[in-house]
């Protein structure tokens, strides 16, 4: 089973989530922080434990913490990283995350090990899979809605239509909001010349269902 998330796993996943990229000598001080700030056992040298408990408990969202090299000077550093969130679609593919899995610096999962996690996120409602593409299931975006908004607050995007997290979505090019597939398809069916809600640009996208030559004015 494991380890219990702890307080001080979850304000250095805050900390680091803010922050974008940690250098690593700042990651062990923020480890020393955490645990004293919040009264957790702190064992000077096992970084790498602390952040392998945390990884495990954001593998339903295909999220990790990862340890990088600058090329620059060759230090080392920590960031989060989010497949799904991050994508422009709202999906990852199987072979990307298959990929993800086998590059785990805590623990390395075998191809098998890695296939049977998608199967079991997927029968518990984490994620929905079509045509070897994953994302995140209606279940994990209503219970993990608040998160996600909070610290993805430069790219996760609430729908202008229904105000729900946006993942599968379509941008406006000219300012920026974002609409769920099924909202834009709703929103622009009895329009001839579909326009943004918002800055009633013409919207650039391809309406789901709706060819572009039947979207536009003759």
């Amino acid at each position: 089973m494991a380890a219990p998330m702890t307080d001080a796993h979850r304000r250095f996943l805050q900390v680091l989530m803010s922050k974008g990229i940690t250098e690593a000598s700042e990651a062990r001080k923020l480890h020393h922080h955490c645990c004293e700030t919040d009264k957790v056992y702190y064992a000077k040298d096992k970084l790498d434990d602390f952040i392998s408990t945390i990884n495990r408990h954001l593998q339903p969202l295909f999220m990790q913490i990862r340890k990088g090299m600058s090329e620059e000077d060759g230090r080392p550093y920590y960031a989060v990283m989010d497949l799904i969130i991050l994508s422009e679609n709202g999906f990852a593919s199987s072979t990307d995350i298959l990929n993800l899995a086998d590059k785990l610096r805590t623990k390395k999962m075998k191809k098998k090990e890695a296939e049977q996690v998608l199967k079991v996120f997927v029968e518990d409602k984490w994620l929905s899979e079509k045509n070897g593409e994953y994302t995140l299931h209606t279940r994990c975006i209503i219970e993990m809605e608040q998160y996600i908004l909070s610290n993805y607050q430069d790219v996760a995007r609430k729908c202008n239509i229904c105000h729900s997290l946006a993942v599968q979505s379509q941008v406006c090019e000219s300012c920026g909001i974002a609409m769920h597939l099924p909202c834009v398809r709703k929103y622009f069916k009895a329009q001839t010349e579909p326009r943004c809600p918002q800055c009633n640009e013409l919207w650039s996208c391809d309406i789901p269902g709706v060819s572009r030559m039947n979207s536009q004015s003759p």
